[in-house]
């Protein structure tokens, strides 16, 4: 049949793997250090994998190409959970999984029984996963299942100065500056709230306007995943305050 598939052009891929860790239908592998599309029926041709190219190596076109076959990419995505989930019991919580680039190798981190930063200890660190950025982050992930998911701006890590014990503890952590990327989450959010079992949402972002960017995309990825999920915006100042 004749539709819309990715198109990758080999000479502009540098290999990082950013594209197959977007395209959570596991229809691209990075081989020989460049990215493939091995899996013709696993692309749906909607493009996620298109915004997080760096070179744009990746477009669309429109040829002969098998039909996008949904159940068999269910299937392939419910076994790689199983395995992972597998892994991360055996292994006490910590699991790693390469999708091409080292820098967006999946990782989760055991955080319990880690007591709280206090004034005879140095602070710990809460951040339960690897990686984090929203551009990085599969939509998919065993971090994602039953999480409370915390979306924040990149700058309220550095103005906020309890973020990881007041916000960032028992949380799956996800972080974004859309003025400096230059997107919309909205589409990447909605996924990631729709496709998980996420169990609540807290948006924090900073006073400035460029974050309403975050925020908004956070509430229309509510709103565009059908589901009725407890959910607050927390708002930092810039010198440091949280102010609703």
């Amino acid at each position: 049949m004749i539709r819309k598939i990715i198109h990758i052009d080999e000479d502009k891929c540098i290999g990082c793997g950013l594209c197959a860790a977007a395209c959570h239908e596991g229809a691209i592998d990075i081989i020989g250090g460049k990215a493939k599309l091995v899996r013709e029926n696993y692309c749906d041709g909607l493009g996620d994998c298109l915004p997080s190219c760096p070179t744009g190596a990746i477009t669309f076109e429109e040829r002969e190409a098998p039909a996008y076959d949904e159940a068999a990419v269910k299937r392939t995505q419910d076994e790689k959970r199983k395995l992972m989930e597998a892994k991360m019991q055996k292994e006490g919580g910590a699991v790693t999984h390469h999708v091409g680039c080292p820098g967006s190798q999946l990782a989760s981190f055991a955080r319990e029984g880690q007591a709280p930063a206090n004034t005879n200890a140095a602070a710990l660190s809460q951040l339960a996963q690897w990686p984090c950025q929203i551009k990085l982050v599969p939509t998919q992930a065993p971090f994602f299942d039953g999480a409370k998911l915390l979306i924040a701006a990149d700058c309220t890590a550095y103005a906020y100065a309890n973020m990881h014990e007041e916000f960032m503890r028992g949380r799956t952590t996800i972080i974004g500056c859309p003025k400096l990327d230059g997107i919309d989450y909205s589409e990447k959010l909605t996924a990631i709230i729709r496709d998980n079992d996420i169990r609540e949402v807290t948006i924090v972002r900073m006073e400035v306007p460029c974050c309403g960017g975050l925020e908004m995309a956070a509430r229309n990825a509510l709103q565009g995943s059908g589901k009725f999920i407890p959910w607050q915006v927390v708002t930092i100042s810039r010198d440091g305050r949280i102010l609703d």
